[in-house]
This record gives structure tokens, sequence and C-alpha cells, in this order.
């Protein structure tokens, strides 16, 4: 596995000074290829891809095991260091070491990135199936309810209201049944169960206290 070509646009992102052409040699140092990108000469980063753009390629896909990804880093790391060669401190190791560095931090980035957004997908299709499951359990119960004038005062209660109340009412169940079937605290059952009977009576007067 091989990066593909380098796809970076040389225009400056930024200001930059006037270009200063700095020889490059057959084998230029690592000084060289800086100042070269300093004095903003593409065949410097020309060179440098083709000098270490298979390790930094090879760091990248060992984090992430994907090439598109790991290709993408590699692009990402060449990008950074033709907008911003300062950040390389020659006096402070290789040019080489430095690009897998960057390569393996922004790799570990993406990574993170991709699996949170996977789970922040898994967490959406939890919720919409259980949305589709309570609303679906909803109506079965509604049709049940004989009375017209109590299931029309339940459909003016709020959703997390109603469903509770006709589950316990309704079909029976006890609190703790109505909490396990809605994913909730027994607690926070009783006390929508509470607000809703309350509206209920406000509604339906005598009617509702055989809810009660």
């Amino acid at each position: 596995m091989t990066p593909t070509a380098l796809r970076i646009s040389t225009a400056p992102a930024r200001p930059v000074a006037p270009t200063v052409h700095v020889h490059i040699s057959d084998a230029p140092t690592d000084r060289d290829l800086q100042d070269a990108l300093l004095g903003r000469q593409e065949e410097a980063l020309s060179e440098a891809y083709r000098r270490f753009g298979q390790k930094v390629y090879r760091t990248a896909f060992g984090v992430l095991r994907r090439s598109e990804l790991a290709e993408d880093v590699t692009q990402e790391v060449f990008v950074r260091l033709w907008q911003r060669p300062e950040r390389f401190d020659v006096t402070r190791g290789t040019l080489s070491g430095f690009l897998q560095l960057d390569a393996h931090g922004r790799s570990i980035d993406l990574l993170r990135s991709e699996r949170a957004r996977a789970d922040r997908e898994v967490r959406e299709q939890h919720l919409s199936a259980s949305s589709n499951s309570r609303d679906s359990l909803e109506e079965e119960v509604m049709k049940r309810i004989s009375s017209e004038r109590i299931r029309e005062a339940l459909e003016t209660l709020d959703a997390d209201e109603r469903l509770p109340i006709a589950l316990a009412f309704f079909q029976g169940h006890s609190y703790r049944r109505v909490a396990e079937a809605l994913d909730l605290p027994e607690g926070t059952v009783k006390s929508r169960i509470r607000r809703g009977l309350s509206r209920l009576q406000e509604l339906l007067g005598e009617e509702a206290l055989a809810l009660a």
C-alpha cells in the first residue's frame, strides 16, 4: 500500500515574505528543506513528500487501518508542512520524525472523531427505534380505551404523561412494569402519572376519580 500522489495547492494561505531561492542539492538536509519551504519553493515540498511520504502513510495506516483515511492524513500532514514550515524545529529532531509524529496525532484525532460519529449514529438509531416502539405501543393502548371522552382527554396531555397513564390504568401494569416498558426510573413514572391524573381531573371531574 502506498500513498497517492501529492495533491496540495501551493497558493499561500496567508501573506508570505518574497520568495528567496535556496539551492536544493541532490541530497538536501532537513535544514535545506526547511529553508526552501520557508522560501516557498514548491520543489522542496515535492522532495519532502518523495522522501518521507511513505513513512507518513505507514504511520497513519498503523493507527487507522484504512487506506483511504491514511491517505487523507498523509495529504493533511504535508499541507500543514507547506502552510506552516516554521513548526518544524531542526534542533529538536529530524523532519521525518516530526512528520510521522504529526501523522500519528492527526490519525488519533481522526480515529476518535470516527468513533464518536459511529457512537452518535448508534444512539440516534436507538432513540428512533425506541420512539417508534413507544408510538406503536401508545397507539395500541389508545385503541383499547372505549370511552371517547377519556381518550380525547388523554390526548390533551403531554406524551410523557399520556403513555404511562394509559399503560397503568388501561393495560393494568404496575408502576414497575410501566417503568421497565418505557426504560425510565420508577419514581419518574409515578411523578408523570400523578401530574397527568391531576390534569385529567380538571378535564373529567368525577369521571377521572375512577382512574386514581
